[in-house]
């Protein structure tokens, strides 16, 4: 700060506060020093900055922060250009909107925030009861089971508040993120854990799969589809990373369960009597898993190998 004052990027007023006039470019005057010399919010970001930079060398600086900070971060920028920082096109402000909870579905003792601690424990207590009522892992180990059960729940969470564009804001709603049926991360776990099983049994059955997906065997359009939807996973991501949208990822991996969840209801896989449209569909199914569990990885999501 005191650099840009003595080359009158920055103007001291009758107070001793130390300003920045930012009304040419559209804003307004900006507090960097208060008359005393202490800092504000600004003046700790155009130090950490600077820090972080000479410490990482960065291509990217990626502030997570609420929509209502974007202006902060607008006259952050514009500071850090004006004091001649060439890397000040490489801060990104990455804007989040809100996350709402349905009116009386959740208590909090202040009556007005939800801790993010309370609501995990909520959402792994709602799998456990799910669990219970549906008897799915009745015959698995208690510890097995509760690692389960903990990988439900926060995938529950993680990923409905994942699927919507990080700008919006949302209602997070605990009964439906735990839905095993529709866009929820559940039933993307539920999807992977099936097409384990199918392997399972392959592999008990003596049938060997390879993962390598032989084209002459590609019996109908629904295993084309599936096969064009695999290869989109790289662009997705990519995608992904370029405009900093987690959704586009979390939406993906929906897809591909849901058009999976098509051709298993469809087709036989096991049973099939022909041993090269058996082999594909198993590498085919193998390899859905394999990408499931990529895509909900880089959503911090774990996927069981049952439930």
């Amino acid at each position: 700060v005191m650099d840009g004052l003595n080359r009158g990027i920055f103007f001291r007023k009758d107070d001793g506060s130390v300003w920045v006039d930012l009304t040419n470019d559209g804003l307004d005057q900006k507090l960097l020093l208060r008359g005393d010399g202490t800092s504000v919010y600004i003046t700790q970001d155009i130090g950490t900055a600077i820090q972080r930079y000479n410490e990482f060398n960065f291509d990217e600086h990626i502030y997570v922060v609420g929509n209502e900070q974007e202006y902060h971060f607008q006259v952050l920028k514009l500071i850090m250009k004006k004091l001649g920082y060439e890397w000040s096109d490489a801060l990104y402000h990455l804007s989040y909107g809100m996350v709402q909870l349905p009116e009386g579905k959740m208590k909090s003792r202040e009556g007005t925030v939800v801790d993010a601690d309370d609501l995990i424990e909520e959402m792994i207590e709602t799998a456990r009861q799910m669990s219970e009522e549906l008897g799915k892992l009745d015959d698995v180990d208690h510890g097995v089971a509760s690692e389960v059960i903990r990988m439900v729940g926060l995938a529950a969470l993680k990923y409905f508040i994942l699927k919507v564009d990080p700008k919006k804001n949302m209602t997070f709603n605990p009964k439906e993120s735990i839905d095993f049926n529709g866009n929820t991360g559940p039933f993307i776990q539920y999807t992977h854990a099936r097409i384990k099983s199918v392997l399972a049994k392959a592999t008990h059955a003596g049938y060997q799969v390879n993962g390598i997906i032989q084209p002459d065997f590609i019996s109908n359009s629904k295993e084309l589809e599936l096969i064009q939807l695999l290869s989109q996973f790289p662009e997705i991501v990519l995608a992904a990373a370029q405009n900093h949208n987690p959704s586009l990822i979390a939406n993906y991996a929906y897809e591909l369960a849901k058009e999976y969840n098509q051709f298993y209801h469809d087709f036989t896989i096991l049973k099939e009597p022909n041993e090269g449209i058996r082999l594909l569909r198993l590498s085919l199914s193998e390899q859905v898993a394999d990408i499931i569990k990529r895509a909900m990885w880089l959503l911090g999501i774990d996927v069981p190998e049952r439930m």
